[in-house]
């Protein structure tokens, strides 16, 4: 998770993550190479106290500054195309969650369950344990078996939500009368906070969103006995 001052992102948990902080460091090198090339200009322009002729008219210059930019746009545009199909990707997901969003918690279904659902609301300040995070955790936590790719059909009950984990790289709006969806597959266990993205009235900073991946001996088990305590 984020951590004070942190000024890149989360560590990827999962193979778009990744995908998406590679894409994020080919395009920010590619700003940095052309923000230094137009500060070296401006600064030859301006330093500089001869002017040459044939800079002040020049055919293959202009040929240059056209075609540049197009091919530096494609080298940009094609990773970013190759990322936004693999976001909207979804091939035979082993389990399929439905996320409703409320004011202000959010509800899980596991479909494939006859009986498995729960509703997650925000861990009050007082009833923290040392060791959990102040807004960030929940009393129930979306569990989910590691190495699966995993379907999560997300939608509210009243006004706009988005659940969002940052670390998954997933962001997706829940919108009343629409069911969205977005799929994923975690690479390592661990807890994964998110929070509502959308801001959706008074106590909107108060629904956090918690993934915890285990492995599938372990979600089976917790399955079992929640299907037992419903």
């Amino acid at each position: 998770m984020a951590h004070p001052s942190q000024l890149g992102f989360q560590d990827a948990a999962s193979p778009l993550m990744e995908e998406l902080l590679h894409f994020h460091d080919h395009a920010l090198m590619i700003v940095i190479l052309i923000s230094t090339m137009v500060l070296y200009i401006i600064l030859a322009m301006v330093t500089a106290k001869l002017t040459d002729k044939l800079v002040l008219d020049s055919q293959e210059i202009e040929i240059i500054w056209t075609v540049l930019p197009a091919i530096i746009l494609i080298l940009i545009a094609l990773p970013s195309l190759r990322i936004s199909y693999l976001m909207d990707e979804i091939n035979d997901p082993h389990l399929t969650i439905k996320a409703m969003g409320h004011q202000w918690y959010w509800s899980y279904e596991y479909t494939d369950y006859e009986d498995l659902g729960f509703d997650s609301y925000m861990t009050p300040t007082q009833d923290l344990t040392p060791g959990q995070f102040r807004l960030l955790e929940a009393d129930h936590r979306m569990v989910t078996p590691v190495e699966s790719p995993i379907r999560v059909l997300i939608s509210a009950e009243d006004v706009l939500h988005s659940w969002a984990i940052p670390a998954l790289g997933v962001k997706v709006d829940a919108v009343p009368g629409r069911l969205n969806q977005t799929t994923f597959i975690i690479s390592r266990p661990g807890v994964f906070f998110g929070q509502c993205s959308e801001i959706c009235g008074a106590n909107h900073s108060f629904m956090p969103i918690v993934v915890e991946a285990v492995p599938l001996q372990h979600f089976e088990n917790w399955s079992s006995l929640m299907i037992e305590e419903a």
